[in-house]
């Protein structure tokens, strides 16, 4: 099965083409540049160098969020505008979940990405013999929060907490002192459409999938603009 993967959830962006496990081709690029003059040009690119059209495509994921509003927007209307043709089902990956699966090693990871205002979008997983579980839920969390989450993991597993993501650097920190936590490679420190692509095969085994229609973001909290007038209209009603 030939599964196109696409990941813009944050500053690096990155696309990827599974067949069956393996990656055919793939493309990644940190270079501030904006997903909507990058991504597409990236996908003809992953296509043409395995030989393979849009039509080919069984299956096509995306990292849904949590992460930027404007990222996580671009990649779900790219896989919606590449699906809908042919109405390929498609997999809504969680981005936290996704980086846990660039991951091999025996260890706790602990992916974050940068929430502002002193959070992080964060979820903690267990791997154990390539076999990844989830400890938590997706969620935004103050960095002292998490930090004090790390040392009780530290002091109860023997193993490496390895932090990564776009967030990694900003918060490490926080948590450096602590014996056992460390960043990610270099390689595998950002979010990847290959992760991605590994976590949306074991979605389509398991029939987690929906049609491009049904395709949405997932936020976990509203956008600042957002924010920011709910708490205008909070204000305006103690006024009143």
């Amino acid at each position: 099965m030939k599964i196109l993967s696409i990941e813009c959830s944050a500053t690096p962006c990155s696309v990827s083409l599974a067949e069956n496990g393996k990656i055919l081709a793939s493309a990644f690029t940190n270079e501030g540049l904006t997903h909507s003059q990058t991504l597409m040009p990236m996908v003809e690119d992953v296509l043409k160098r395995a030989n393979t059209t849009v039509k080919e495509i069984e299956g096509f994921a995306v990292a849904a969020g949590p992460g930027s509003f404007t990222g996580v927007r671009i990649g779900i209307s790219a896989i919606k505008g590449l699906s809908a043709a042919n109405k390929t089902p498609c997999a809504a990956v969680s981005t936290l979940y996704a980086m846990a699966n660039l991951q091999t090693e025996n260890s706790i990871v602990c992916p974050v990405m940068d929430a502002r205002c002193n959070q992080v979008y964060n979820a903690l997983f267990d791997i154990e013999n390539g076999q990844i579980t989830r400890l938590c839920e997706d969620r935004a969390i103050l960095c002292e929060d998490l930090a004090k989450e790390i040392e009780k993991i530290v002091q109860k597993h023997n193993k490496s907490v390895i932090i990564m993501g776009d967030g990694a650097k900003l918060f490490f920190p926080y948590v450096e002192s602590f014996g056992g936590t460390k960043l990610a490679e270099k390689g595998k420190l950002f979010q990847d459409a290959e992760g991605v692509a590994k976590a949306a095969e074991e979605m389509f085994k398991k029939g987690e999938t929906v049609s491009p229609n049904e395709l949405l973001p997932v936020y976990l909290r509203l956008p600042q603009a957002e924010r920011e007038l709910k708490l205008k209209k909070k204000i305006e009603t103690k006024k009143e």
